[in-house]
């Protein structure tokens, strides 16, 4: 019990200092501001949903993944950073007004209203190449019963608080106003931009030091 208690309050600790779901916060506010409060919940449930899949994933068959096809940590930093600086152009660009067009554009839009809580809310946003790494690593120190069974409970654990705080994040939509999430919107596709580019960054560097 006390080997299953210290591997779960240990990994749990570590999964969410990795993925900081409070941090992700503005971000979900910035993608989802012209969406209703049930759809918020939609997305945050998926999201929970998709991070606690991925980060299964990257526990159980992660190292055997990327060994087989011949995928470093510094290559999912790379994808990662290019996705986010992706989603954070779309904010710097996005118009509201635009989005009430022909059915098309509406269809278009519903269908990226269920794409955002796999990307880029799930990955690489909250279970990027950090926690991906964290996971395999953890998975190589935790062979027995126990520990595997407190390491998936913490990602239970970890999924249902991120579900908690991103559905409870449509709240501050309602504080700050249309005006207000607009602004938001325009500074977090700006710091989206600059975090996928320092993702890029610091994958580039790893490279160059293991040369």
């Amino acid at each position: 019990m006390e080997i299953f208690l210290n591997t779960f309050l240990v990994l749990l600790g570590a999964l969410f200092s990795v993925l900081n779901p409070f941090g992700a916060i503005p971000f979900f506010v910035g993608l989802t501001q012209d969406y209703s409060k049930p759809e918020r919940s939609r997305v945050s449930l998926w999201t929970a949903i998709n991070v606690c899949i991925i980060l299964l994933i990257a526990f159980f068959v992660g190292e055997y993944v990327l060994r087989f096809f011949g995928i470093t940590i510094s290559a999912l930093r790379i994808a990662g950073g290019i996705l986010i600086a992706s989603s954070g152009f779309g904010l710097l660009n996005a118009n509201p007004k635009k989005r009430k067009g022909i059915s098309k554009e509406v269809e278009e839009d519903l269908q990226n209203r269920n794409s955002i809580a796999l990307t880029p809310l799930a990955m690489p946003m909250l279970a990027g190449p950090g926690s991906i790494s964290l996971l395999i690593a953890s998975n190589q120190d935790h062979h027995n019963t126990n520990e595997m069974l407190a390491s998936t409970f913490s990602i239970f654990v970890v999924s249902l608080v991120i579900f908690l705080i991103l559905r409870s994040a449509h709240y501050l939509a309602k504080y700050l106003g249309a005006s207000g999430i607009v602004a938001i919107s325009r500074i977090v596709g700006f710091l989206t931009v600059a975090i996928g580019i320092q993702y890029i960054i610091s994958a580039v560097l790893t490279i160059i030091r293991g040369i």
